[in-house]
């Protein structure tokens, strides 16, 4: 059975919901905030009423719990998305979670992220505006498909089959390969792709050629750099706990160690990562339809994006 939880969390996790927050997310979301405003409850502390040393507390309180430090950091994630979404509807005067440090985690254990952390990195990114729907697409992306960073930066729209699900010809020379796009990558990048998107970030008259058909453009009109994409990784890592441990790499890592957890054959998810092996070079290339169909039955995030 479900445990009721206060109107606003309810109202917060459907606005999540309809910002096309996966089901995970959703739950990780619930879990956080059920305990939270248990503990509320249980202290007499109206959520309105919250402060600043209440957040404190409650955090301090889940360490002596013995949680772990990106258990707490995914916590304050939810504790202050319901704070800033009170603080917008006007029904309290500010975020008393807005200030609180995030516990740092030690670079050695995340060389691959938890599903709960990749949740948690994925709905760091808030609001609605030009540089939010870019990042929250380079995040899916990187994610989603496993890309190296120099592949997202590189992605032109002769790469996009968003009506297939697919990103075409990555990598070079006889590696080329396709890999599925999961449905919360698609539906991020067909956000990003509009002209309230991408499109307020095109300037009058490209500086270089080449930058047009670049998908992921900076705020002056041209292509991301590699350390743009790395400065966008690095700020939602640091959101959530996880600055010093992740990178573009360690989420293609988390995308073939996901994959492969929830039992999908190696030689595909290789392919899918663009690995060369000498025990499968004479073998041959999977087909599309099988690497969508082992996408589709692996990945955290396969869903795919609902028709509009």
């Amino acid at each position: 059975m479900v445990t009721p939880l206060p109107g606003e969390v309810e109202e917060l996790l459907s606005s999540l919901g309809e910002k096309g927050r996966s089901p995970n997310t959703l739950a990780a979301y619930r879990r956080d905030l059920a305990a939270y405003v248990g503990y509320l409850a249980e202290r007499g502390v109206p959520l309105l009423e919250v402060t600043e040393p209440v957040v404190d507390d409650y955090l301090g309180f889940l360490r002596a719990a013995g949680r772990a430090p990106s258990s707490v950091a995914r916590a304050l994630v939810s504790v202050r998305a319901l704070h800033r979404f009170l603080a917008d509807d006007g029904r309290s005067a500010g975020n008393p979670a807005g200030r609180v440090g995030v516990p740092r985690i030690p670079t050695e254990a995340h060389q691959v992220l938890s599903e709960g952390e990749v949740s948690a990195l994925l709905g760091a990114v808030s609001g609605d505006d030009t540089v939010a729907r870019r990042d929250r697409a380079i995040l899916e992306v990187l994610y989603g498909c496993g890309l190296r960073v120099s592949e997202l930066v590189g992605l032109s729209f002769d790469n996009l089959d968003l009506h297939s699900g697919l990103l075409r010809d990555l990598g070079a020379g006889a590696r080329r390969r396709t890999v599925p796009l999961g449905g919360p990558a698609a539906e991020a990048l067909a956000v990003w792709l509009t002209p309230s998107g991408r499109g307020s970030f095109t300037p009058v008259r490209w500086a270089r050629r080449g930058d047009a058909d670049a998908v992921f453009l900076n705020a002056r009109g041209g292509r991301l750099s590699r350390q743009g994409a790395w400065g966008i990784v690095h700020h939602y890592g640091e959101r959530v706990g996880l600055a010093d441990a992740l990178t573009p790499n360690v989420l293609r890592h988390s995308f073939a160690t996901h994959m492969l957890d929830r039992g999908a054959d190696a030689r595909v998810v290789q392919e899918m990562l663009g690995h060369a092996s000498v025990a499968t070079t004479a073998s041959a290339r999977a087909s599309t339809d099988r690497l969508r169909l082992v996408y589709q039955a692996t990945h955290p995030r396969a869903l795919r994006a609902k028709p509009h």
